[in-house]
């Protein structure tokens, strides 16, 4: 029997998109985790190659693409996942409901491609979990203050996930990636390298500082600021494996009053 008004943020990274078939497994292990938790919320990333193929098409038609535009073009990626994976719930008999960045509330500063959240107003989605629908958000987007449609730069679903997390309480953000959690090193190329059960944010910020890509740095430093807890763990675990991954988390640190995003920059 799941728990009442406990909140879990999961996020779907692309390499566990590859294909129309992987929907109906995320929506397996997303159906799972009701068990624990009855309030869901889900970001996803684009397909596969897509966000690369959209760069692709637009430097086709533009070899310096205009930021707005090149913003409203790479967004198609992630609206096209989080309607395919509300079908696939659909399919297993859950209702769960699909939106944007911008219809999530998630408020960036007017930067394209490489916007910073700076508030997370996810009135349109309380209703939704509150009746027991999962969400679905889609990931590296949002609005700016002026309306018009922002990208948070590469990786950024991360930070979405994380923004996302603040905004709604959640208990922690679980994290699916390719790989079982994080590590010393690159495991694909590294056969040594260790595996962490838990790590400081501190820690993890240094690991991917030093080119792990498993996390976006960014999302690591939202975390740390709202005191959110992370836990990284790999898509192709079984039920049984839901305690294995790496915990991010600090509990030396004390969680501030009111959420923090992320500040502005003046760097274009």
């Amino acid at each position: 029997m799941a728990i009442m008004m406990k909140t879990l943020v999961m996020k779907f990274g692309g390499a566990s998109l590859v294909d129309c078939g992987c929907f109906s497994s995320i929506a397996e292990i997303i159906l799972q985790r009701l068990e624990e938790f009855s309030q869901i919320a889900v970001v996803v990333s684009a397909m596969g190659d897509t966000t690369n193929q959209l760069i692709e098409l637009a430097k086709k038609v533009h070899p310096d693409p205009p930021r707005r535009e090149y913003d409203m073009l790479l967004t198609v990626g992630e609206r096209v996942s989080i309607s395919l994976l509300a079908m696939a719930l659909a399919l297993k008999n859950h209702e769960a409901c699909s939106f944007t960045g911008s219809q999530s509330g998630i408020i960036t500063c007017a930067r394209h491609a490489d916007a910073r959240i700076i508030d997370v107003r996810p009135h349109r989605l309380l209703p939704y979990l509150k009746s027991g629908k999962i969400i679905i958000v889609a990931g590296f987007q949002g609005v700016s203050q002026e309306g018009g449609i922002t990208t948070l730069g590469r990786g950024g679903g991360d930070i979405s996930a994380v923004a996302l997390g603040v905004a709604l309480g959640a208990e922690k953000v679980e994290f699916y990636k390719d790989v079982p959690g994080v590590y010393s090193n690159d495991p694909k190329s590294d056969p040594k390298a260790q595996l962490f059960d838990q790590l400081t944010y501190d820690a993890a910020l240094k690991i991917v500082e030093n080119g792990a890509k498993v996390l976006h740095p960014r999302s690591i430093m939202l975390a740390k600021n709202n005191r959110l807890p992370l836990h990284v763990r790999s898509f192709m675990s079984t039920k049984d494996d839901i305690a294995k991954g790496t915990y991010i988390f600090d509990q030396s640190l004390t969680k501030p009053s009111q959420p923090q995003f992320e500040a502005i920059t003046n760097h274009a």
